[in-house]
């Protein structure tokens, strides 16, 4: 019943030859905008386009997640805030990991794929984010080493408990950590999953 079907030639074991991308982007165009997600966040990264594609959908989603840090941070309780977005972070990244490819099991189905090495894909990844259980620890590691956003976390605690003001600067302090952090912690994926691409391929890479 249908008038004029629409035809696409893939190979499950080739997702970047023939017309995987028009499928996809055929199906981006045309789904309804929650099963559009999921299937950006579901696509291998067969093109730097997909992988930018995974970026600014992560990216929109992080004023978001910074207003439910504020939220928060406007209960009177010490320490709850902190937890919090701790918790927030590792959950957050940690989709993101998956998302863009950059779990070992992932790599490993690349590398099989490709044939390129495992070992040639971890090579490449910078971050201390990529192919690791993004652990409390992990994650405040790698916040006491982005200088500003510790100082920021600690000016959060501090301020809570000023009569009147208190309040506000706390919730304004945690949007703040809250969007750095998740905007660095982006860049850094992303660009992993950048150079582990082109590395599979056999792309120019800065190594």
């Amino acid at each position: 019943g249908v008038v004029s079907p629409q035809v696409f030639l893939v190979s499950n074991h080739h997702p970047r030859l023939y017309d995987f991308s028009l499928l996809l982007n055929t199906l981006e165009r045309e789904l309804p905008a929650h099963k559009k997600h999921a299937l950006l966040l579901a696509m291998p990264n067969i093109s730097l386009e997909v992988i930018n594609k995974k970026k600014k959908a992560f990216h929109s989603k992080i004023k978001y997640l910074a207003t439910l840090s504020a939220a928060v941070a406007a209960v009177p309780v010490p320490g709850l805030s902190t937890a919090v977005d701790i918790s927030l972070l590792v959950g957050v990244v940690t989709r993101w990991v998956f998302g863009f490819g950059l779990d070992i099991p992932s790599l490993r189905r690349l590398a099989d794929s490709t044939g390129v090495t495992l070992d040639d894909l971890l090579a490449i990844i910078v971050s201390s984010l990529a192919a690791v259980d993004i652990t409390p620890e992990l994650v405040l590691k790698l916040l006491a080493e982005l200088g500003v956003v510790a100082t920021l976390l600690a000016a959060e605690e501090g301020t809570r408990f000023i009569p009147i003001l208190g309040i506000p600067a706390a919730m304004a302090l945690s949007f703040t950590f809250t969007y750095f952090a998740l905007n660095k912690f982006l860049d850094m994926l992303s660009e992993d999953a950048q150079k582990v691409f082109e590395r599979a391929l056999g792309l120019n890479t800065s190594v």
